[in-house]
């Protein structure tokens, strides 16, 4: 309870942003605001992930639902994001699809 009422004044701008030693950066950086999954996984998270690379998740976890055309709230599609979610920052990472390319890769640049 004391970190939602932390997150809620964090988000009513009365309250310094906090830092934590981000995991995938390995760096000290600007945390979250507030647990951005619900249960163990999002406080972990939350105590251990920055904006930043919560940014990488956000924009490596919409190329796995494009790649591989899932439906989130599918709860099939939502296990594999989260299996995923978990290796990205506290695994040996999430990888790209087998298929996916950049749009550089794509014209042969």
């Amino acid at each position: 309870m004391d970190e939602l009422i932390r997150a809620f004044i964090d988000i009513q701008g009365e309250c310094m942003s906090r830092t934590v030693h981000c995991v995938k950066l390995d760096k000290e950086a600007e945390g979250l605001r507030i647990p951005p999954y619900p249960g163990e996984l999002g406080q972990r998270i939350y105590h251990n992930v920055s904006q930043e690379a919560w940014q990488m998740w956000l924009s490596h976890q919409t190329k796995l639902i494009n790649e591989y055309r899932l439906t989130p709230f599918e709860p099939k599609a939502r296990k594999f994001l989260e299996g995923e979610m978990e290796k990205f920052f506290f695994g040996g990472g999430s990888e790209n699809p087998p298929e996916f390319s950049t749009p550089d890769e794509q014209q042969g640049t």
